[in-house]
């Protein structure tokens, strides 16, 4: 009870603040929705009407804190829920805020690193070159001489974290319980995701770990670098890296001022990034220009790890394929790959997927080479998913942000030249090893590898089950019954919306004071 009196509260907080920005309009699809909305547009910003829709959204969320900055730009990778021009301004939400005192950060590195932060930098710059919603970075020249930037945790930043995930956990379940057909976009699900992202991004070490193990994959490469992680000065609350010498990658007559080869520096993000997504299945989802440098030889330098994505080989092979079924044309295969992989249910017509596919593709494809948005196709593509049942994918949505913001790089660098043309060889290189005969006999003796080392355990766990039944059977835990007799029983009615007209109540209060 006092859980669900303080997320109805923080709600109301949350409603007046949207009301005022007059970014209320996501609600406008339900009925209750457009009830909060008429009763609250009086007393909106006239100021804000002035600007679009996710505009004003993106302001209300940049108020609202780090959490919503972060679920801001989750949101920007779904406009399947939000739309395209939403999803559009969402994508430049800026995650800038306020600094806090240097002296909170001294004490934050001092407690983390257990020593006095006199032993272990000679010089610590008391202002930081970023502040986000997480972390704010210093320079500094640690006890060794070696100039260093250091990330630094927000104070409190967690505590906050973890009371606005609880709300997003409670709206979800009750949104998926008001409104069956939300199911297929498996909202709590993409909250656990959510909270598994930030989560991780919270814990500075599993950014080092990122940043190290991407520095392994791209060993040897000399065109794509990683800054060096100083480990000793490295925990949960703080991050110490290797300072980079650069010049940010949208900086275009900087780079061709500096000689730098921009279409050399183009063929360079292309291949980096298709081996990061088809060589390794990992890939950093946050290539902004704010994290992309060039340095003196021309090599990119990627910073900020905070946020990585994973996909494993056969997602990889999916997106190979699906990618070019719609580059040759051929929208049979595009739609037959969504069917093997199990995204689209199998009582679905291949022969009207294609249709669809065609339909989205051709306006696309149909441009100017250097015009054509492979990000843009796939976010159109996962538009028609409530029409196929398709499954949403996170993994594959965090990409297609990723691919957004990867050719918009390349469109600044060089706005007639086509990434994706430019990895096009190395893609069909990559198919070709991973598809062809060879590989599939490499897959079959694996496969075959496996069962057969999995054989044991399957026998124990026979007689384990087996054991089970003969001594008493399997029992039901009383909390299983009660759920089953409550589904039975089925206790909806007007008890679902009574936390609604209370949130009504609530958020117009707040508005009145």
């Amino acid at each position: 009870m006092i859980g669900a009196t303080r997320n109805l509260l923080r709600l109301a907080a949350i409603g007046s603040a949207l009301a005022r920005h007059d970014a209320l309009f996501p609600l406008q699809a339900h009925e209750v929705g457009r009830l909060l909305i008429r009763l609250l547009r009086p007393m909106a910003d006239p100021a804000m009407r002035q600007l679009r829709p996710g505009q004003r959204l993106a302001a209300a969320l940049e108020y609202l804190g780090p959490t919503f900055i972060k679920f801001g730009q989750a949101l920007s990778t779904r406009p399947d829920l939000v739309g395209d021009e939403v999803a559009e301004d969402l994508s430049g939400l800026q995650d800038r805020l306020p600094p806090f005192p240097a002296d909170q950060a001294r004490q934050i590195i001092a407690a983390e690193l257990d020593k006095p932060i006199e032993l272990l930098f000679q010089s610590f710059d008391d202002q930081p070159i970023a502040a986000a919603s997480i972390a704010q970075v210093h320079f500094a020249v640690t006890s060794e001489g070696e100039e260093v930037a250091v990330k630094v945790l927000r104070p409190g930043v967690e505590a906050r974290f973890a009371r606005d995930i609880a709300l997003f956990y409670w709206l979800a379940g009750w949104a998926e319980r008001l409104f069956p057909s939300l199911h297929r976009l498996r909202l709590v699900e993409s909250v656990r995701a959510f909270e598994d992202s930030v989560t991780m991004e919270m814990d500075l070490r599993f950014e080092a770990a990122a940043a190290a193990e991407m520095t392994d994959n791209f060993a040897g490469d000399d065109s794509f670098t990683i800054p060096g992680i100083d480990w000793q000065r490295t925990a949960r609350r703080v991050l110490t890296l290797e300072r980079i010498q650069g010049i940010s990658i949208d900086e275009v007559d900087s780079l061709r001022a500096a000689g730098q080869d921009v279409d050399q520096i183009v063929q360079s993000a292309a291949n980096a990034f298709f081996n990061m997504v088809f060589r390794d299945g990992f890939f950093h989802a946050d290539m902004h220009p704010g994290n992309l440098f060039v340095g003196a030889r021309g090599e990119l330098i990627a910073v900020d790890f905070g946020i990585t994505g994973r996909l494993d080989k056969q997602t990889r092979r999916f997106l190979g394929e699906m990618l070019l079924g719609f580059l040759n044309g051929d929208y049979r295969r595009v739609a037959e790959v969504h069917f093997e992989a199990g995204y689209v249910p199998a009582d679905k017509s291949v022969d009207a997927f294609t249709q669809a596919c065609r339909s989205i593709a051709e306006p696309i494809l149909g441009k100017p080479l250097h015009e054509i948005s492979i990000a843009r196709l796939l976010g159109q593509l996962f538009q028609v998913t409530q029409t196929f049942a398709m499954v949403n994918q996170p993994q594959l949505l965090l990409l297609q942000k990723s691919m957004l913001v990867a050719e918009g790089v390349g469109r600044r660098l060089d706005p007639t030249v086509n990434m994706w043309q430019l990895s096009r060889p190395l893609i069909e290189q990559w198919m070709a090893s991973n598809l062809g005969p060879q590989a599939r006999v490499r897959e079959s003796v694996g496969a075959l590898m496996a069962s057969l080392e999995s054989l044991p355990r399957l026998v124990a766990h026979a007689e384990k089950t087996v054991e089970v039944l003969r001594t008493g059977g399997l029992r039901l835990h009383p909390d299983s019954l009660r759920a089953v007799g409550q589904s039975r029983n089925g206790s909806g009615g007007l008890l679902i919306w009574i936390p609604w007209l209370l949130v009504v109540a609530l958020t117009v209060l707040l508005l009145r004071r």
